[in-house]
């Protein structure tokens, strides 16, 4: 049986449905390898429920236990660049709006610039 966490009942819709593809997804590789749930639960160091939440996605189950999965089927290399920073379109789009802001200064004439600096007293 499944926690019912807070954590999990105010889980982005898009997220929960992400992980139950993901979920779905591990256990179609399972399948396709042959390999009966419980040496794939001792493979992964779970018990046969957790796997079996996992599979359908459970957004209780581990983060370790979802990569140790991942890494089973060999895909495990693709979860650094899931968080990369390169790819972190909310943080490009804060600095793309911080350089638009500085490069839209206000230009002076040479009058204001002029009107600005102090005036020294001839020697």
């Amino acid at each position: 049986m499944s926690k019912n966490t807070p954590v999990k009942e105010q889980m982005p819709p898009a997220v929960l449905a992400h992980l139950r593809e993901l979920g779905e997804n591990l256990a179609i590789a399972r399948k396709r390898r042959e390999e009966p749930m419980k040496s794939w639960a001792q493979r992964i160091c779970v018990s046969e429920p957790t796997l079996a939440r996992m599979e359908r996605g459970d957004p209780t189950v581990s983060m370790a236990v979802y990569a140790t999965a991942l890494w089973l089927i060999g895909r495990d290399s693709a979860l650094p660049g899931l968080a990369a920073p390169e790819c972190d379109r909310g943080a490009l789009e804060a600095a793309v709006r911080v350089a638009m802001k500085r490069s839209v200064r206000k230009r002076t004439t040479i009058d204001e610039r002029l009107a600005r600096m102090p005036i020294k007293a001839p020697p």
